[in-house]
């Protein structure tokens, strides 16, 4: 185990105001494998001053030079791939060979996204007698999740740093390592002092205290819609902009002429991928009564073969919310084809991949978020039934289509009430954007969209 010291503000590591810390625990085998310490409001406020001293000049360096530093920022991420992964494999439990795939390598893909965007993107425009100028909003908080630590940091940090703006990061308490990584590597590139600062912490301490801070002008946050809620209250009262990506309850809808094999393994799959905690996760399959027994199996083979091969939640108290949710499932009358609520390890927060069907659009496990390895399988009689029971929650976060003819799953999707959706297994796209629909958030990230949301627009009249 390594404590491990201080914030990084202002360009360095500091001593933190405190004396509390955090215990990191691996999920895997429950030890502690390090401390970080428990920020407090006057380490948020040194950071934010930080943040807003380092702001002038930030926001007045020529785009190109901000596209330099986020390209040298890729390259040292890219130079510590290995570590990145290890650390979120330490930290989150995810299997090694995921984290290297996606945990160290799709952050290292965005940072380059907003590389080249920061150099090629139009901060000014002629509009008639007009000069639409796109200046930096001002200092960022952003406040992170568990469930991809380093992504979602990227995915703040390179827009907020390609538009001009400063930022303070207030990573999950469960997965802050990488986070401290991270500052390093911004280190490391060269980034000027105070443009990046961070504090570990609690949420309801330095996470509220970052929200609350008047110095503060978006905060960026990325978690519960409950959570979501609150932190856009505590905006309202500054009226301060907010980027909230939430909650979601995504359908796969296979219509009756799509390769039904390959969308439930696919689907399956994308359940399990992190152990289930994915927001934009498909967790909700829509299939056609025609076809309904046939993918039933087809699931329960599928998610048998990941017993062995997905990683633990992140904590004790994940594992018994969804083992909690499997239960509910059962006492609501849905049919358990694979897996159930009893822990399939001794040691370990782990859950066993879980598929449910017979479920119907008004149970829990068809309304709820469960932020784990729990797929629920549900039957509709035609298109119209399917896009009902698709838009029949309060989330519109992403989604997929799959059907034998490109231009069937088209139409389909632009009638889904949702930011995202995959056809036919589309892959994923950096540049796309992302975000929701309802009450699975405000704003945008990725791509010119995510640039967008850290910029603040000023017309000159001539």
């Amino acid at each position: 185990m390594k404590a491990y010291d201080g914030m990084y503000i202002g360009g360095a590591w500091r001593p933190a105001a405190g004396q509390d810390v955090i215990e990191v625990v691996n999920p895997a085998d429950e030890q502690v494998i390090g401390t970080v310490p428990a920020g407090t409001a006057e380490d948020v406020d040194t950071a934010v001053r930080a943040a807003r001293a380092a702001l002038p000049d930030w926001a007045a360096t020529p785009p190109a030079e901000r596209a330099a530093r986020l390209a040298a920022l890729r390259d040292v991420l890219t130079a510590r791939a290995d570590e990145i992964a290890e650390t979120v494999t330490a930290e989150l439990g995810s299997p090694l060979k995921f984290s290297q795939a996606v945990h160290a390598a799709v952050p290292i893909a965005v940072a380059g996204s907003y590389a080249e965007l920061a150099a090629t993107y139009a901060f000014e425009e002629k509009t008639g007698n007009s000069v639409v100028h796109h200046e930096p909003i001002g200092v960022v908080a952003a406040i992170t999740p568990w469930n991809y630590p380093l992504h979602q940091i990227v995915a703040k940090v390179a827009p907020a740093l390609a538009a001009g703006c400063t930022i303070v990061v207030k990573p999950a308490e469960d997965t802050p390592l990488v986070a401290r990584l991270f500052a390093d590597a911004v280190h490391e590139a060269g980034l000027p002092a105070g443009v990046f600062n961070l504090v570990t912490g609690l949420g309801p301490v330095a996470g509220q205290a970052l929200a609350e801070h008047p110095g503060v002008d978006l905060i960026s946050f990325t978690g519960s819609t409950a959570v979501g809620r609150h932190i856009a209250a505590i905006a309202a009262g500054q009226v301060k902009k907010v980027a909230l990506e939430l909650g979601g309850k995504s359908a796969n809808v296979i219509l009756p002429t799509a390769d039904l094999a390959k969308a439930v393994n696919v689907g399956v799959a994308n359940v399990m991928s992190n152990s289930g905690q994915t927001c934009s996760a498909w967790t909700r399959m829509l299939v056609h009564r025609g076809q309904y027994d046939e993918a039933v199996e087809l699931a329960a083979t599928a998610a048998a073969k990941y017993g062995e091969r997905i990683g633990p939640v992140v904590n004790a108290k994940q594992q018994a919310r969804v083992r909690g949710y499997i239960a509910k499932g059962v006492a609501e009358g849905a049919r358990l084809v694979a897996g159930g609520p009893e822990a399939p390890r001794e040691k370990g927060y782990f859950v066993s991949p879980t598929v449910f069907a017979d479920v119907t659009p008004d149970m829990t496990i068809a309304q709820e978020e469960i932020f784990g390895p729990v797929l629920s399988i549900l039957k509709y009689e035609d298109e119209e039934d399917a896009l009902r029971i698709a838009n029949g929650t309060v989330y519109g976060l992403a989604g997929a289509v799959w059907a034998g003819d490109e231009a069937e799953a088209v139409a389909f999707a632009r009638r889904m009430e949702t930011g995202q959706v995959d056809i036919n297994g589309g892959r994923f796209n950096p540049l796309a954007p992302f975000g929701g629909y309802k009450q699975s958030g405000v704003g945008r990230e990725l791509g010119v969209h995510g640039l967008a949301e850290y910029l603040q627009t000023k017309s000159l009249q001539f």
